[in-house]
């Protein structure tokens, strides 16, 4: 389900590899560059991910980077969070006058579980690179996310399997009056993902995000209440994408849904994994679909009984 970034900010991926000639390198504003280290599977280079960093910022001519991935910092399961990764790109904003995007924690479940990432305070990237239009993070573990007043920020992206209510709330009390685009894995509790609808509030009615188009909150035990609330949310309105996919999804989330407010403006309604029933998936694509609306049921999940109980489970949360 989780797998390494391909493009960030419309620019392809590209792994710099220390001791590559500079003749076969691209040009430094043509690729988002990934940084990763590994201590289990590289030898090299010497000093680690700090190593790595310094030949980085010797090898490519960093004024002209666009966009910065950060894979394997180290050990990121084991103790050693992304406070080290977020000290560097503050300290060196001399170096990346023209950044654009940054994604912290392009990790796979090979590399570590998704919960096992430990993140750290990431607001300090996004106050110090006031030019940043796209910012994501995977993991949810120690992150954290104050109220931050961004101009240019477009996209802002959180792929958790267990995302804190204090993330939601500091994304909820900040001024985005540029972004288009917000994706919220929430997850579960178990990891982490004690966000509540209430908390949700500020940004389903949209006041302090008067340019979003592309809304998703994904992943989540608590998708049926989700559903229930942007049924009657403000925002919705304005949106062309719609996202409610990953999560616990059933039939009385998807009629409250439906028996909201119209969604025939929407381009796009991801609903995929879930748990609808097939009478349900008809009744929506005979509603929506005929309109226009490009409608995702696709990973029709069922329910499992243990013990007299029925268990329904996201698509990422370990």
């Amino acid at each position: 389900m989780v797998s390494h970034l391909g493009e960030l900010h419309g620019l392809p991926v590209h792994d710099f590899v220390p001791d590559t000639p500079a003749g076969e390198l691209p040009a430094a504003g043509s690729v988002a560059w990934r940084l990763s280290y590994n201590p289990y599977v590289d030898d090299g280079p010497e000093g680690g991910f700090e190593g790595l960093w310094r030949s980085f910022l010797e090898t490519v001519d960093t004024a002209a980077v666009r966009g910065l991935v950060i894979g394997q910092w180290g050990e990121v399961g084991e103790g050693e969070d992304s406070s080290s990764v977020v000290e560097k790109l503050t300290s060196n904003t001399e170096r990346f006058p023209a950044l654009e995007a940054v994604f912290i924690g392009d990790v796979t479940f090979e590399e570590a579980e998704i919960s096992w990432i430990e993140q750290s305070d990431v607001t300090p990237v996004l106050e110090a690179y006031p030019g940043l239009r796209e910012f994501g993070v995977r993991g949810g573990s120690g992150l954290v996310f104050r109220p931050v007043r961004h101009e240019q920020l477009r996209t802002l992206r959180f792929e958790t399997g267990g995302l804190p209510g204090g993330v939601v709330r500091g994304v909820a009390a900040s001024e985005l009056p540029a972004l288009e685009e917000l994706e919220m894995w929430l997850g579960v509790t178990d990891y982490g993902g004690d966000a509540t609808v209430a908390d949700l509030a500020p940004i389903l009615a949209g006041d302090r995000l008067p340019a979003l188009r592309g809304l998703g909150l994904t992943d989540s035990e608590i998708q049926d209440e989700i559903a229930a609330a942007v049924a009657s949310a403000p925002v919705v309105a304005r949106l062309h994408t719609l996202d409610l996919s990953m999560g616990t999804l059933t039939d009385t989330g998807a009629e409250a849904l439906l028996s909201g407010q119209p969604l025939t403006h929407l381009t796009k309604l991801d609903l995929s994994h879930h748990f609808l029933s097939d009478a349900m998936m008809e009744r929506i694509r005979e509603e929506l679909e005929g309109t226009g609306v490009d409608v995702d049921l696709s990973d029709q999940e069922k329910p499992e009984e243990h013990n007299g109980e029925t268990w329904r489970y996201v698509a990422v949360s370990e």
